[in-house]
C-alpha cells in the first residue's frame, strides 16, 4: 500500500509543528515578560532623589551663607553703624521651637514603623503647629523690626536669608498637611509603605539644620 506524497507531507508538517509548540510557546512567554518592564523588579530611587534634591538646596543655602560671611569678613563694621541690634529673644523661642518640632516628627516615623497611623496623624499635628507658630513668630518679627530690606547690606541679606528659610519652613508645612490628609485614607502607609511620611520628616529634619545655622550667624556671632 503506497502512501500519497501530499499525506506524507501533512504529517512531516505536523509533526514538526508539535516540536516547535513548546519553542514557540517560551519564547512568547520569554518576549512578554520583556515587554511589560513594569512587572520586573526595580529600587526605589525615591528616597535618593530627595536627597540629591535636599543637597542642591543645601548648596543654595551654602552660596548664600558664604556670601553673607563675605560681606562681614570685608566690612568695617558689622552691622553698620547706625543699625538697630536685633532682638534675641523671640528667635531664640522660635529656634526652640522648630528643633524641637523635629524631635516630634521623628516620633510619627517611629510611629509608622509599627503601622500605627493614629499616631502618626497626632505627630505630624502636633509638628505642623510648631512649624506654624514658628512662621508666625517670624511675621512677627518681621513687622517689629526697625529697619527694612533696603536699609544696608546688612539688612538685605538678613531679609534674603530668612525669607529663603522662611519659604522653605512654609513648603514644609505644606508637605506635612498632605501627607497629614493623606493618612485619613483607609489603608494609607501601611503594610510597608512609608515612604511619604519618611519624606515629610527628612524634608522638615533639613529646615532645622539651615535655621540653627542660620540662627547662630545672625544672632549669636
Amino acid at each position: 500500500m503506497q502512501t500519497s506524497p501530499a499525506i506524507t507531507t501533512d504529517l512531516i508538517a505536523d509533526s514538526v509543528t508539535e516540536e516547535l509548540n513548546p519553542a514557540i510557546a517560551h519564547s512568547n512567554t520569554h518576549s512578554s515578560a520583556q515587554s511589560h518592564p513594569a512587572h520586573a523588579e526595580h529600587p526605589d530611587l525615591r528616597r535618593f532623589g530627595l536627597l540629591v534634591f535636599l543637597f542642591s538646596e543645601g548648596m543654595l543655602f551654602v552660596g548664600l551663607f558664604v556670601a553673607y560671611l563675605t560681606f562681614r569678613s570685608v566690612a568695617t563694621s558689622w552691622p553698620p553703624s547706625g543699625t538697630p541690634k536685633l532682638e534675641v529673644l523671640l528667635p531664640a523661642v522660635n529656634t526652640v521651637i522648630l528643633v524641637s518640632s523635629s524631635f516630634v516628627i521623628h516620633q510619627a516615623d517611629i510611629a509608622i514603623k509599627k503601622d500605627n497611623i493614629k499616631a502618626v496623624r497626632l505627630w505630624f499635628a502636633a509638628t505642623f503647629i510648631m512649624g506654624a507658630v514658628f512662621l508666625a513668630g517670624q511675621i512677627y518679627e518681621y513687622q517689629h523690626l526697625e529697619f527694612g530690606l533696603t536699609t544696608n547690606l546688612f539688612a538685605s541679606t538678613f531679609y534674603v536669608l530668612t525669607g529663603f528659610h522662611g519659604f522653605h519652613v512654609f513648603v514644609g508645612l505644606m508637605i506635612i498637611a498632605s501627607v497629614g490628609l493623606r493618612s485619613l485614607k483607609p489603608g494609607a502607609f501601611l503594610e510597608g509603605k512609608h515612604y511619604g511620611i519618611e519624606a515629610a520628616s527628612i524634608y522638615w529634619h533639613f529646615v532645622d539644620v539651615i535655621w540653627v545655622v542660620l540662627f547662630l550667624m545672625l544672632y549669636i556671632l
